[in-house]
């Protein structure tokens, strides 16, 4: 396998004719990464170095970011087909079956691909699953107001900046170090894509019946000061057919941000081990 790594994306053409970009580095088997709102495949950059001697890695721009198209009308179902396109056609160039890592609403995203592509051989999501209470992440109405009038006033670095306080519930420290990551200008550039996809993620509660059909090894990884999500985890867990919880000690909802190698450990511990 190749082991250079692209700054300059390849595009997989999603079933609606959407192309995604796919930006590769790393060396090993195939790993692909599914990032969740407020940025694109630039999240990465602090997870991906320790990533990239274990698998050869590939970090998509989800629909409607970076170096990928978009549609006129949105839905969760979409960006499903996306990660199917690509995971078959990064099965086709490699040979062999495609680990998935995603973290928050890049899980929601990939959440039933296995249920469309038998090329996908592990997955891991990360605080990254349907909320078997959706109510429990539901944005205030003033909230999304205030989101969407920032938008019309073009102050999307202030937008992305209440999103974070407001819907990821990072703390003034934890902005403050993702803010002076290089990524930020890109995570301002999606900005526009949060309503939509706030307004998604609180339409998708959990279905046991559909994680049933979800027959890939499955590892969740939740942080221990997430109690939102550590309270749902077990029940996610449960329905899923071959899965497996791993805490977090002393984490949050931006681990693979702010604490990388704890995140790449896991991945690492988990999936590699099997391969």
């Amino acid at each position: 396998m190749t082991t250079t790594t692209s700054r300059h994306p390849r595009t997989f053409v999603s079933s609606d004719g959407t192309e995604i970009g796919v930006f590769s580095s790393g060396e090993g088997p195939p790993l692909l990464l599914v990032h969740g709102s407020l940025g694109d495949h630039t999240r990465w950059d602090a997870l991906r170095p320790h990533l990239e001697p274990h698998w050869r890695v590939h970090a998509m721009d989800r629909r409607g970011r970076g170096a990928s198209g978009d549609a006129n009308e949105y839905a969760i179902a979409r960006e499903t087909e996306d990660v199917v396109a690509v995971v078959e056609g990064l099965a086709a160039e490699a040979g062999t079956d495609v680990d998935v890592y995603c973290s928050s609403y890049g899980g929601l995203c990939a959440f039933t691909a296995p249920a469309h592509t038998a090329r996908i051989r592990q997955l891991a999501l990360y605080e990254a699953w349907p909320a078997p209470d959706p109510a429990a992440f539901a944005t205030p109405d003033d909230v999304l107001r205030q989101i969407e009038t920032l938008l019309a006033a073009g102050d999307r670095e202030g937008m992305l900046t209440l999103a974070y306080r407001a819907l990821a519930g990072v703390d003034e420290d934890e902005l403050e170090r993702i803010r002076a990551q290089p990524s930020w200008p890109n995570r301002v550039a999606a900005a526009h894509t949060v309503p939509r996809e706030v307004r998604a993620f609180e339409a998708y509660a959990f279905d046991p019946q559909e994680a049933a059909r979800i027959r890939v090894p499955t590892l969740l990884l939740v942080g221990s000061e997430s109690d939102v999500w550590r309270r749902d985890v077990d029940t996610v867990a449960t329905a899923l057919p071959d899965a497996r919880v791993v805490e977090m000690p002393g984490q949050g909802h931006a681990a693979d941000l702010l604490a990388p190698e704890v995140v790449a450990a896991n991945l690492i511990e988990h999936l590699r081990h099997e391969r």
